[in-house]
This record gives structure tokens, C-alpha cells and sequence, in this order.
């Protein structure tokens, strides 16, 4: 007579805890799906000035941290610089930033105009109202959260000597 082995495998606690607390799908679907939605919200409110999010940003940065040269500009936004022209070329059409010369032959500096400081003036009434739309949607406790957890990841992934499967 054949003896049968049991083939059913035991699940300790512990590794039923593990399998509900790993995360289940694709992070960076996740990111881009909230990433959507959030700048749904934020274009929809930000536009009423005139401006798309990404260009309120930009803007802001230019206030904030001009004159300054368009290789220091994207890196402190961490985008591409090829990203940061075609980002640019609009808002200078526009008449809100301009990109002249600098020290040299060679170098170039992005300004905010009086126009672009008094656009950005209009839009951050409008982020305001956005902001604080997206904190009693979420509650602000949450949003918290999600910066504090934001500002960690961020951390962990420009620590990381590059990107390397494993």
C-alpha cells in the first residue's frame, strides 16, 4: 500500500502577515495613476490663471532662483536639459521669462519678467486654493503623510549609486 505524503504547505503567521503587507502591483503604475490624478486636480484649479502646473513650477523656480543658468535650473528641478527648453520656449513666446546672454559667449541665464512675476503672482492664489482643495479631499494629516513618505523615498533613490537590476 502507497502511503500518501501530504503536499499542502503550512503557512506560519508571520509569513502570512508578510504576504499581506508586500506590496501587490506595479509601483511605478501606482505613482503615475495618482501622479494623473493629482495634476488633474491642480491644472484644472491653476489653469483658471492661465498656466499648466509644470509651467506654474517652472516659473516659481525662475522667481525664486533667477537669473539663472539653464543647467542649474533643471538640475534643481531634476529634469533633462532638453526638457527644460521645450518647457521654457512657450513661457518666453509669452513674454513671462527670458533667456539671454551670461558671463561669457558660451553661457546663458533664464530671468522672470515684471510680466512672468506678476503670471505667477495670479497662479499662486489659484495653487493655493488647489492645495489646500487637495488637504480637505485627503485630509491633511494624510497629505502629510504622503510628503513625509515622498521626501524619504526621494532620498533613498538619489542615494542609490544608479539604477541596477537586481
Amino acid at each position: 500500500m502507497h502511503k500518501s505524503i501530504s503536499t499542502s504547505t503550512h503557512r506560519s503567521p508571520a509569513r502570512e502577515a508578510a504576504a499581506e503587507t508586500a506590496p501587490r502591483g506595479c509601483t511605478n503604475l501606482k505613482l503615475r495613476q495618482l501622479t494623473r490624478r493629482v495634476s488633474q486636480h491642480y491644472d484644472r484649479i491653476v489653469g483658471v490663471a492661465g498656466l499648466k502646473t509644470t509651467q506654474y513650477s517652472l516659473l516659481s523656480h525662475v522667481v525664486q532662483l533667477g537669473p539663472i543658468r539653464p543647467s542649474d535650473l533643471a538640475a534643481r528641478m531634476e529634469m533633462d536639459a532638453s526638457t527644460l527648453t521645450r518647457n521654457l520656449q512657450p513661457m518666453a513666446a509669452q513674454g513671462w521669462v527670458e533667456v539671454g546672454a551670461g558671463d561669457d559667449a558660451r553661457s546663458r541665464f533664464v530671468t522672470a519678467t515684471d510680466a512672468g512675476r506678476a503670471k505667477r503672482a495670479e497662479a499662486q492664489r489659484e495653487w493655493k486654493r488647489a492645495q489646500l482643495a487637495l488637504n480637505e479631499r485627503l485630509g491633511t494629516a494624510k497629505v502629510a503623510q504622503l510628503h513625509q513618505l515622498l521626501d524619504e523615498c526621494l532620498a533613498l533613490m538619489s542615494d542609490s549609486s544608479g539604477d541596477q537590476d537586481e
